[in-house]
C-alpha cells in the first residue's frame, strides 16, 4: 500500500484580475498548484517519528523556557507561517516562539525525509490565465486532482503493479471534499479518457492537516513548485532539491519529468517546464543522479 499525501499552494480563485472600490484593477495570483507525495506504508513510522520527535523536542523546550504548553497538533508546520512573519504571529504560536535556527531545523527535517523515505513527488501546475471561462474554483481543483490521479496510476502500474494507493487530503471545505470524492468515485468506476484507475482504492481520506505530517510536507512541496513557476526559476534551491523525487517514467523520453504537469497545454509555462526538465535531466544523467524510482518493495 502507498499513501499519497495531497496539498495545494496558491488561491483557488480562478480569476487573475480584480477590481478595487475605486474602479482600478489589480493582478491576482495566476497559478494554482496541487502536489502529491507517495510514501510506502512500511516507511510511514520512520517518517512520522523523525518529524514528530523533533516537534515534541521543540515543544518541550518551549514549555521549559517560555512556559508555552502545546500539544503535538498545535505544532503544525505550514509554508506560509514559516515564510511570513505576520502570518506566523497570527496563526502559529509554535512557530512564532521558535528562533530562526529551530524553524530552519524543522523545515530541513521535513525535506530530508523525501529522499530518506524514498518518496515520489507529483505536481499539477494550473495556469489560470489560460483556463476556459466556465472553470470555477471547484472545477479547477477537480481538474488538478484528476491530473495527479492519472500520474499516480501510471506510477503504480509501471513500478508497483501489485500495490494499491490511498489518497490522503486536508479536510478543508465540506462541499469541495464531497465534490472531489464523487469525482474520485466516478474515475474508479469509469476511468477517464486517458486511463483506467486500477490501483487507487477507497474514497479520499480527508483529515485535519494538523494531524498529518505527510500533508504538511506536501504543503511545503506545493509552495516550492509554485515559487519556481511564479519566478520561472528551475534552480530555485528548495525546488531543485525536490527534482530527484519527481516521477520519471521509463516508458517515455529520457528528457521528461512525467510527475510534473502544466495545464492547459497552451500555457507558455509548458515550454518552461519542458526546458527546465530537459536541462536538469541531462545534468543529472551526467552526474549519475537520476531519480531513484524503484522505491518501496520489489513486486
Amino acid at each position: 500500500m502507498y499513501f499519497f499525501y495531497f496539498d495545494e499552494s496558491g488561491s483557488r480563485d480562478p480569476q487573475v484580475t480584480g477590481t478595487r472600490q475605486d474602479g482600478t484593477t489589480f493582478s491576482k495570483d495566476h497559478l494554482y498548484v496541487l502536489t502529491a507525495l507517495a510514501l510506502f506504508e512500511r516507511r510511514w513510522h520512520a517518517f512520522d517519528r523523525a518529524v514528530a520527535n523533533l516537534k515534541l523536542e521543540l515543544a518541550d523546550h518551549l514549555h521549559r523556557t517560555q512556559q508555552l504548553k502545546l500539544t503535538l497538533a498545535e505544532c503544525e508546520v505550514k509554508s506560509g507561517c514559516l515564510r511570513i512573519p505576520a502570518k506566523r504571529a497570527q496563526e502559529s504560536p509554535f512557530l512564532s516562539a521558535l528562533g530562526d535556527a529551530d524553524r530552519h531545523r524543522l523545515s530541513e527535517t521535513f525535506f530530508e525525509q523525501v529522499p530518506a523515505q524514498r518518496m515520489i513527488l507529483f505536481a499539477a501546475v494550473m495556469d489560470k490565465r489560460k483556463l476556459l471561462s466556465h472553470m470555477d474554483a471547484e472545477t479547477m481543483h477537480k481538474k488538478a486532482y484528476e491530473l495527479l490521479l492519472e500520474r499516480i496510476e501510471h506510477y503504480l502500474s509501471e513500478f508497483h503493479p501489485k500495490h494499491q494507493g490511498l489518497i490522503v487530503m486536508d479536510d478543508t471545505q465540506r462541499q469541495l471534499n464531497h465534490a472531489v470524492a464523487m469525482k474520485h468515485a466516478f474515475f474508479q468506476r469509469e476511468g477517464n479518457r486517458n486511463v483506467q484507475f486500477r490501483h487507487i482504492v477507497e474514497y479520499p481520506f480527508f483529515t485535519d492537516s494538523k494531524l498529518s505530517n505527510g500533508i504538511q510536507l506536501a504543503d511545503l512541496c506545493a509552495y516550492n513548485v509554485h515559487r519556481a513557476f511564479r519566478t520561472r526559476d528551475f534552480n530555485y534551491p528548495y525546488f531543485a532539491r525536490l527534482l530527484p523525487a519527481l516521477y520519471c517514467s521509463r516508458r517515455t523520453a529520457s528528457d521528461k519529468l512525467d510527475g510534473l504537469k502544466v495545464f492547459p497545454d497552451d500555457s507558455e509555462l509548458v515550454a518552461f517546464a519542458a526546458e527546465g526538465a530537459r536541462t536538469w535531466l541531462q545534468s543529472a544523467a551526467v552526474q549519475d543522479k537520476r531519480p531513484a524510482l524503484q522505491s518501496g518493495p520489489k513486486d
